[in-house]
């Protein structure tokens, strides 16, 4: 039963391997040492929620740094339990698969997996969730945080409302090493 489960494991691994392309050594992260201030994460997450509200939809948001590490995490009024964890995922599986995948949204990792046959394999990585309502925030090029938004009903309006706290905040996003 070991060996099973083992092997199971290494063809899970080399599944995802198959979905990566030729990586080179840019997919790192966290390069240029910009990071996103805790004042433009609470601004952003606040503009997400916003609009979610706006729609009527009651949400969770989500914003992590490069290393997928926790900035903030909002619980809207009357949202469910479940989506502190939804907007966590989604957040977390842009900015640790996106710059490897070269994707910037949860929707599009939503579509590499359904279109990929190692898609289930990358789909099982601990806390990745492959549902639209994850966005990269980016300076410049270089992905240095994601918001995900959870609880709208369908990812596509959690996706809009994640792009609206984005963009309230994107002409401010610091560049450059200790940007703040």
């Amino acid at each position: 039963m070991k060996t099973i489960l083992l092997r199971a494991a290494a063809l899970a691994v080399a599944g995802v391997g198959a979905l990566a392309p030729a990586m080179q050594a840019e997919a790192q992260v966290a390069k240029s040492g910009a990071f996103l201030p805790l004042s433009l994460a609470i601004e952003a997450a606040s503009a997400a929620i916003a609009a979610c509200e706006a729609g009527g939809y009651n949400v969770s948001v989500a914003v992590v740094d490069a290393s997928g590490v926790v900035k903030l995490q909002a619980k809207g009024d009357h949202s469910t339990i479940h989506t502190r964890d939804s907007s966590f995922r989604k957040a977390y599986s842009v900015v640790t698969l996106g710059p490897v995948f070269k994707f910037e949204t949860s929707g599009d990792l939503a579509a590499l997996v359904a279109k990929s046959p190692a898609g289930p394999a990358l789909a099982s990585l601990p806390d990745i969730l492959p549902l639209a309502g994850g966005v990269a925030i980016k300076s410049g090029d270089e992905i240095i945080a994601a918001i995900g938004v959870g609880g709208a009903p369908g990812g596509d309006k959690d996706e809009a409302c994640a792009q609206a706290g984005v963009a309230r905040i994107r002409d401010r996003i610091p560049t450059g090493p200790h940007a703040s």
